[in-house]
């Protein structure tokens, strides 16, 4: 008899759990599917929000002074005195959205952006910082379709390191600072996106740089697939390959056209904003970081970057 009331106790106990447990999934509201705008469109839901989750503009993914968060080796020549260096560079920086209005992800947004950039020299025993660049502004952003734009207001300081200086007595150093409007245009075509734009120094540091800058350049986005080693440990896990290069040249600089070519994969998560890429890119043009502008480079190297 205690045997059988045992049995009936247990039964009793697995048949709630059951009944508990199919309660839960009936009423469990089914995962949603997030639409980051940056990169995927979604047809209507009109709505406006303070500090949306991303933005209706694409960051351009070759672009050296983006604002993202990245790690990067690059094997530089500099051309005009034909010497090598192992160059670190890092960046810190985002775009974060103060408030958009959007219908689906057609709309526009308004936000600020920051970034940091530094160059480290890996072949001096202390891995001497080179030089750092600091910028702040504030982006509008636009899309309609395929059509997408940003607009910006920003400043830029660049400052040298404390050991790059000390361990070159009278380096002609020069205080390079400016705020510059610029604008980019940007088309998207399936798998392919086009862009163009430029930009004007509304205030600059020497006072004798020209003003007017042009930039342009595409990217390709391959098709989104189950990442097919780390998937299988990361349930979820998605890949993307990738592809792109942008273009700058500048009055200063005599219209001299600089490349730079990045390609890899990217990876992302089911139902999340953030991305990581590992990508190889080529550099060939002046320098974009700093006083080193004039200084003719190229540059072959890997990295890691993360988008919030």
């Amino acid at each position: 008899m205690r045997y059988g009331n045992v049995v009936g106790w247990l039964l009793t106990l697995t048949a709630l759990a059951v009944s508990q447990v199919s309660a839960e999934e009936a009423t469990e509201k089914p995962v949603s599917t997030v639409i980051d705008c940056r990169y995927e469109q979604s047809a209507g839901g009109s709505r406006q929000s303070a500090f949306p989750k991303d933005d209706v503009f694409r960051p351009l993914l070759a672009d050296p002074k983006q604002p993202q968060f990245f790690a990067s080796w690059q094997a530089t020549r500099a051309r005009t005195d034909r010497t090598y260096a192992n160059v670190g560079s890092v960046g810190f920086g985002e775009n974060f959205g103060f408030y958009t209005r959007r219908d689906g992800c057609n709309g526009w947004q308004i936000g600020l952006l920051a970034g940091v950039f530094s160059q480290f020299n890996l072949d001096s025993p202390s891995s001497e910082l080179i030089n750092t660049d600091y910028i702040v502004g504030v982006p509008l952003s636009w899309r309609s379709g395929a059509w997408s734009t940003r607009v910006r207001l920003y400043h830029q300081s660049s400052h040298l390191g404390d050991e790059f200086l000390l361990g070159r007595p009278g380096f002609n150093r020069v205080n390079l600072s400016f705020e510059e409007v610029e604008a980019i245009l940007s088309y998207d075509y399936r798998w392919a996106r086009l862009y163009a734009g430029g930009g004007y120094l509304v205030d600059r540091e020497p006072a004798t740089l020209d003003r007017i800058r042009a930039q342009w350049g595409f990217e390709l986005r391959g098709p989104t697939m189950d990442s097919p080693i780390l998937g299988t440990v990361v349930a979820g896990l998605r890949m993307t390959p990738v592809l792109g290069t942008d273009f700058k040249s500048f009055e200063e600089l005599n219209w001299v056209i600089n490349t730079n070519v990045v390609g890899g994969i990217e990876w992302s998560m089911d139902g999340s904003t953030r991305r990581l890429r590992v990508l190889l890119n080529y550099y060939h043009g002046f320098n974009p970081y700093g006083q080193f502008f004039a200084q003719k480079i190229e540059a072959v190297g890997f990295g890691l970057y993360l988008a919030l």
